[in-house]
């Protein structure tokens, strides 16, 4: 290993503390699970700031930085879904949005041409947004209750972020498949 594969060996570890952060939610263990959370977001911004800092960035890392994010919050919404915290209909929007995403980019991969990850704006909010939520739920259920109003309004921001960034990747990526067939 080189010293370069740290923000990769990072994300690996990111998406190995989903299985501690998932035993800690269904076991209601809330100071444990915001605890491992924390880290895992730490996590993430250091894997970030050592490739690009360092200049270790590498296509691996542009899939697993991403990949480790989904798989933390998608894990996350549906043990908070499970829990009755979330409620299920927006844990089916968001899965639904993720694998869309997962299978038009593999299509467009290997149909079109390759794919460089590049998170599109409201991509961003969307991921701030589901983090927000699951942070916010987290610590109402376990180290301080926050007003109703406040996990309302998180629910329906992450649902309308959720979507118009499910949309705007079938829009963008539409449009330059169309564009490289017409070209081709």
């Amino acid at each position: 290993m080189q010293a370069k594969d740290i923000p990769n060996l990072i994300s690996i570890l990111r998406i190995c503390i989903t299985i501690p952060v998932v035993w800690g939610l269904l076991h209601e263990w809330y100071g444990v699970t915001l605890l491992l959370f924390a880290i895992a977001g730490l996590s993430d911004g250091l894997d970030g700031f050592l490739a690009k800092h360092y200049g270790w960035q590498s296509r691996l890392g542009g899939y697993l930085d991403p990949l480790a994010d989904k798989v933390l919050l998608v894990s996350c919404f549906f043990a908070l879904g499970w829990l009755g915290h979330i409620p299920y209909w927006l844990v089916a929007v968001v899965v639904f949005r993720d694998l869309l995403i997962v299978a038009g980019a593999t299509a467009y991969h290997f149909q079109v041409s390759r794919l460089d990850a590049a998170p599109s704006l409201i991509s961003k909010l969307n991921t701030f947004v589901q983090i927000m939520l699951v942070l916010f739920v987290v610590l109402d259920k376990g180290a301080m209750a926050l007003p109703p109003e406040l996990l309302e309004w998180l629910i329906w921001t992450t649902f309308a972020t959720t979507v118009m960034s499910g949309v705007g990747y079938v829009w963008v990526w539409s449009r330059r498949a169309a564009i490289n067939s017409d070209s081709s």
